[in-house]
């Protein structure tokens, strides 16, 4: 009698990610997987399942990617201001990470303007962290809205050394250029909003003809006015300033400026009023993805100077031109004068 013996059932496959992830204790996702990702990598695994999203949500885990993106967050005057925001450190990501895009301000500005505003700086040379630092503006104050509006993370007497060699003259920009990386995250504590006002990576790299320091300037346009205004676009500009430094035991490359401005397109710095209108506008503006707008940061950078120079060229041919209508009726005037005395 000829029995066939019962075939074993192949198991189950599995029908998704989210079935393999449930087999995974959750202590271990936590403390050994989640920990690991970046920002970007964090937002996406918490799309994944349930089950993700709740662990990937916990303030924890948003508060070291937060300190490891930007040091300065460890200030008690960032972190504070960061503990009230919606989600915390979570939202605080979300708002600092994305950048703004070139149309980033809204036609009118929503909520007060800021009264309070907190700047995170953070500056690396080839991955090394060289300066961090978290300062804070009174932006209420008549002083500060009728001036020029700048904020000076550094005190120029308090310059930073650091162990980096100083570039040598001619290879000064370019490796200043490829090395130099800064963050400059500009927080309104009352509104609980932030953005990133830095293009990362220098927009330009200038050495000063007779002190030798070099200038890196970091920059983001946004649209702020109407068109055809010197304020249809508005750049808020960001100067880091190197010098070297010696010693007996050596020398390197110190940081002696950081300073942020906000200028138009007739090259004029912006009061403190005026800017807190373009920043109100811009913390409620449109935001894109981190990679894409760096890389049209310079760009952008470089079409307002050009229209900047463009503005400059069209207002010194009329101020010619009137130059000249002036003293053409001013010729026409004497000749006239003096053809009625002749013909007395």
């Amino acid at each position: 009698m000829n029995s066939e013996a019962p075939s074993a059932e192949p198991p189950p496959p599995l029908s998704s990610a989210a079935a393999t992830i449930a087999t995974i204790h959750e202590d271990i996702l936590r403390a050994h997987i989640l920990t690991r990702l970046d920002g970007p990598a964090l937002a996406s695994a918490a799309c994944a399942s349930s089950q993700l999203h709740s662990l990937s949500s916990q303030r924890d885990l948003w508060a070291n990617i937060c300190l490891a993106t930007w040091p300065s967050t460890s200030s008690p005057l960032v972190s504070q201001a960061i503990s009230t925001f919606p989600d915390g450190p979570r939202s605080f990501f979300s708002d600092s990470y994305s950048l703004l895009t070139a149309v980033a301000s809204p036609p009118t500005a929503t909520g007060p303007r800021p009264s309070q505003l907190i700047s995170a700086v953070d500056i690396r040379y080839r991955g090394d962290l060289i300066f961090s630092r978290a300062v804070e503006t009174d932006a209420d104050s008549g002083w500060f809205q009728c001036s020029p509006f700048r904020i000076d993370v550094l005190d120029p007497k308090d310059a930073v050394r650091t162990a980096i060699r100083f570039p040598g003259a001619e290879q000064a920009r370019r490796e200043l250029g490829d090395g130099l990386r800064l963050s400059w995250v500009l927080i309104d504590p009352a509104g609980r909003r932030a953005m990133d006002l830095s293009s990362h990576a220098p927009v330009s790299v200038q050495r000063h003809w007779l002190t030798g320091e070099l200038h890196a300037r970091f920059a983001t346009v946004v649209e702020a006015g109407e068109r055809g205004t010197a304020t249809e676009a508005v750049q808020c500009g960001v100067v880091v300033t190197c010098g070297g430094w010696s010693s007996g035991e050596g020398g390197g490359m110190q940081v002696r400026e950081v300073s942020l401005q906000v200028e138009d397109g007739d090259g004029m710095y912006l009061s403190g009023r005026d800017s807190l209108g373009v920043l109100q506008r811009a913390f409620g503006g449109r935001r894109g993805r981190r990679e894409r707008e760096e890389r049209e940061r310079k760009r952008r950078h470089e079409a307002f100077e050009r229209r900047k120079r463009e503005r400059k060229e069209r207002k010194l041919r009329t101020e010619g031109t009137l130059d000249f209508l002036f003293v053409g009726f001013g010729v026409l005037a004497v000749a006239l004068f003096w053809l009625l005395v002749l013909c007395r």
